[in-house]
């Protein structure tokens, strides 16, 4: 029996690994993208993009965990229905539990995982994203802007400067701010320099300048000595948010916040919990669900993974819709998705067992 359960439990790790790896490239890659998108004006090395993907990960791992399981489960169990593995250990009198012992092992790892990322390095690695993306701006923002060319980094606003000294001392300046349409402003100035203040806001200190402001057909010039501007990137900067708080922070988050504020921190707390659980649930629905497609082998497991997947989704965010939208209670939409997957799981483990 060991030696049986070794060799199934090996081949689910290393399924469960590669199916972790590709579903969390995938989902990673929307986000490194707009994250490339907004660190592409103040440029990012090498090492700070590694960074940056490794603290992408453990946000992801609460959906992918279970997917991966569901995934490596009907992976395997199909490839072993396939060579007809399974019928063999069904007539050598083996229960249809003890055949599912090894997923019992994998989700029981899945589910305490899941726990951990969800109640602490979920919501530290968030944080870390935060402030290693505000380290990169607050270092690299002074390399942006370059002499002889136009930076457009900044939101509704051009710049151009003549020369940059080494200390990032910027001389002979040409801003077009076009923040207030209403009233489009180009400034001189003979130097400047920028600056990072609170973390995100970025200041540019100019000297010995003038400003000219458009209003209609009125243009009026004042000049300056000193005069300083926040800029914002053409993207938007990252704030805390509710990804950094683990679930005691956004219980207490709920009792401090409104019934309206409340209702959008609801969801975020209740998948924090559901989807560790979702691991327990996926134990019961993987060998059966493996049996059921078959001998399609790999190709119709993966079928069946996928299709599960979003279905529960579309439940998950159905019921999240329901809830903002005070049709039903928080506590019962939060747990539709789980319980109706756990009755379809016990429903097929329980038929399989029989037979």
């Amino acid at each position: 029996m060991k030696i049986i359960y070794r060799s199934i439990l090996r081949e689910l790790a290393l399924t469960f690994l590669l199916s972790l790896a590709c579903l969390n490239f995938i989902l990673m890659m929307e986000k490194l993208l707009r994250l490339s998108r907004f660190l592409s004006g103040v440029g990012s090395s090498l090492p700070d993009m590694v960074k940056l993907v490794l603290y992408l990960q453990p946000p992801l791992f609460l959906l992918t965990i279970p997917m991966a399981l569901l995934l490596s489960t009907l992976l395997v169990y199909g490839r072993l229905n396939l060579d007809n593995e399974l019928v063999i250990l069904r007539t050598s009198g083996m229960t249809f539990f003890r055949i599912s012992m090894p997923v019992v092992i994998l989700g029981l790892f899945c589910f305490f995982l899941n726990v951990g990322i969800s109640f602490y390095i979920g919501p530290k690695s968030s944080m870390h994203l935060r402030e290693e993306i505000t380290r990169i701006i607050k270092v690299r923002t002074p390399f942006a802007i370059e002499e002889g060319r136009f930076t457009t980094t900044f939101r509704d606003a051009l710049i151009l400067i003549k020369e940059k000294t080494p200390d990032n001392v910027m001389k002979g300046i040409f801003i077009y701010d076009n923040r207030n349409r209403s009233e489009p402003r180009v400034l001189f100035a003979k130097e400047g320099e920028i600056s990072s203040q609170d973390g995100m806001a970025i200041n540019l200190f100019l000297k010995d300048g003038y400003i000219n402001i458009a209003k209609g057909d009125v243009t009026t010039e004042m000049a300056f000595k000193k005069y300083n501007m926040i800029l914002k990137f053409e993207a938007d900067t990252p704030s805390r948010r509710n990804a950094e708080l683990t679930p005691p922070e956004l219980l207490q988050k709920i009792k401090d916040s409104d019934r309206r504020r409340a209702s959008d921190l609801y969801p975020e707390l209740y998948r924090r919990l559901t989807l560790p659980f979702l691991c327990l649930v996926l134990i019961f629905f993987g060998p059966p669900l493996s049996m059921a497609a078959g001998k399609s082998g790999r190709l119709g497991g993966l079928t069946l993974g996928l299709a599960v997947f979003t279905f529960y989704y579309m439940v998950l965010i159905y019921s999240e819709n329901l809830v903002k939208a005070e049709n039903i209670p928080h506590y019962i939409g939060a747990f539709i998705p789980t319980a109706v997957l756990a009755v379809f799981a016990a429903v097929v483990f329980r038929r399989e067992s029989a037979r």
